[in-house]
């Protein structure tokens, strides 16, 4: 079978920050043509939509399938099927990806007949059933789809997540993938799942808080098969198994790779496996991200981070220790008020960090979906991508947005000074030399791209399609959250915690 994949556009975080190649996108692609099927890949935060038309109307698809990691993705997605659906009405279209397994059946009355099925959990075991199913006829039983005559069997999970290879070779436009000043950037992915149970977090829900680790000589063939010169690991939290992490990069330096990385980790855990940390420093580890979430003790235990203040503090300056540069995140809290924000203001000048700002969204997936108790102000599914409020406010909407605005531009300039720009521009420079652009772009698009004037203006657009209400479930059983229920190995999800 003819199968087109696509990834929707940029959310507005990526507009500036990164842009990092649908990995998981490329390892469905991966698993269909293992299958023998043939499989082409549209991303739209590199093409645009002529592109997709075009290459539809030349590829003449028997299946699309569309990638839906973001909520804010959902109405493009829908408007995606309908042009699909138009243009070649005998054409299998279905949605997968982790936000979409959450509001599988809402996705698919929204879609009105446009969507054909949803793959809830891991998209590379269900892609190759799927399309048996399309071309045999009758696919409610396939696991994990959900069509709109109902749910088939519970989703089934990777054994080993050392295949199928991702299809880096379909994706047209490689250069334009980035994270910050590591441009080009390609990603790759060491382990899959998260063990903790952070309650504004749908990565352990999804996963069933399993956790599955390559093998390092699997990672280091894919690693040597890369051809960019910086690499994000994608991990939920990198190197939870120090044991991991240095057979990986002893395998690394085995076949002599270097590279430049960017990966996300835990306070605690940076704390725990510094041995590591220090090693990978050595091969060319240069970011890393510490989701510290807050920085008092009352905001960490309702985020059930798991972690102190004094943890965050430590790790960043063992960080600091290994010549690691690293960004913070923080998630503002709606009920902020402008003193608030100004001791975020003093927090993020004081420190040499990076510090970026989310703002706490309840998604679906999230416990907090289930126990937050304000209100939403908004369904619209545009607006669920941690830049913009969707509940109450205590100042006033156009007060809370210039607020944050304020303080993203304060963090800005800070690393634009005079100091920081010409280390800036001596990496610009570089990148420039080489024909990479993305990172000069980011540099100039902050005050276009956040913009209090925007933001409120986002929530007066006109809504067809909304996020359906929160349903009541007591997350006493966090297993009801769960899209897989059990780990890889058939254990149950608490014996992979760390």
């Amino acid at each position: 079978m003819r199968l087109l994949l696509v990834h929707p556009s940029a959310l507005m975080y990526s507009e500036i920050f990164l842009r990092l190649e649908p990995l998981g996108l490329e390892r469905v692609a991966g698993a269909a043509r293992d299958a023998g099927h043939e499989v082409r890949i549209v991303d739209l935060q590199t093409s645009g939509v002529r592109e997709l038309a075009r290459e539809f109307r030349s590829f003449r698809p028997d299946a699309l399938g569309v990638s839906l990691n973001y909520l804010a993705n959902i109405p493009e997605a829908i408007g995606i099927a309908h042009a699909a659906k138009r243009e070649a009405p005998g054409c299998f279209v279905f949605f997968g990806g982790h936000s979409v397994s959450f509001v599988a059946e809402d996705v698919l009355d929204q879609a009105e007949g446009a969507v054909d099925a949803v793959v809830r959990g891991e998209g590379e075991p269900a892609v190759v059933s799927l399309l048996a199913a399309v071309r045999d006829g009758g696919v409610d039983g396939v696991p994990g789809v959900v069509t709109p005559t109902g749910r088939g069997p519970a989703p089934q999970m990777l054994h080993s997540i050392d295949s199928p290879l991702p299809a880096r070779d379909l994706l047209r436009h490689r250069r334009k993938y980035f994270i910050g000043e590591l441009d080009p950037c390609a990603s790759i992915e060491f382990t899959r799942g998260c063990p903790w149970d952070c309650s504004f977090c749908s990565a352990w829900t999804f996963y069933g808080r399993s956790y599955r680790k390559a093998s390092p000589e699997a990672a280091g063939a894919e690693m040597a098969s890369i051809r960019e010169p910086n690499v994000f690991i994608v991990d939920d939290v990198a190197f939870i198994r120090p044991e991991h992490g240095h057979a990986i990069a002893a395998e690394l330096e085995r076949r002599g790779i270097r590279k430049r990385y960017y990966l996300e980790t835990r306070s605690d855990v940076l704390l725990r496996n510094t041995e590591v940390f220090q090693r990978w420093a050595r091969l060319g580890l240069s970011y890393m991200f510490l989701g510290m979430e807050a920085i008092d003790a009352e905001g960490l235990d309702l985020y059930r981070k798991r972690v102190s203040p004094d943890d965050n503090f430590r790790a960043l300056e063992a960080a600091r220790k290994l010549g690691i540069d690293v960004a913070i995140n923080l998630i503002v809290d709606p009920a902020w008020d402008e003193e608030r924000f100004r001791v975020i203001r003093e927090f993020a000048l004081a420190v040499p960090e990076i510090v970026h700002l989310t703002v706490m969204t309840p998604y679906p997936g999230t416990e907090i979906w289930h126990t937050e108790s304000r209100k939403l102000t908004t369904r619209d599914y545009r607006l669920f991508d941690i830049q913009h409020a969707v509940v109450p406010t205590t100042l006033p909407l156009d007060v809370f947005y210039r607020e944050l605005v304020k303080t993203q531009a304060v963090i800005n300039r800070k690393h634009l000074g005079l100091r920081t720009a010409l280390g800036a521009l001596r990496v610009l420079g570089g990148n420039l030399a080489r024909g990479q652009t993305n990172f000069a772009r980011m540099l100039w698009k902050f005050n276009r791209v956040y913009n209090p004037a925007r933001q409120l203006a986002d929530h007066d657009r006109p809504v067809r399609y909304e996020l359906p209400l929160p349903r009541h479930l007591d997350v006493g059983d966090r297993r009801k959250l769960y899209v897989h229920a059990r780990s890889a190995t058939g254990r149950s999800a608490a014996q992979d915690a760390p």
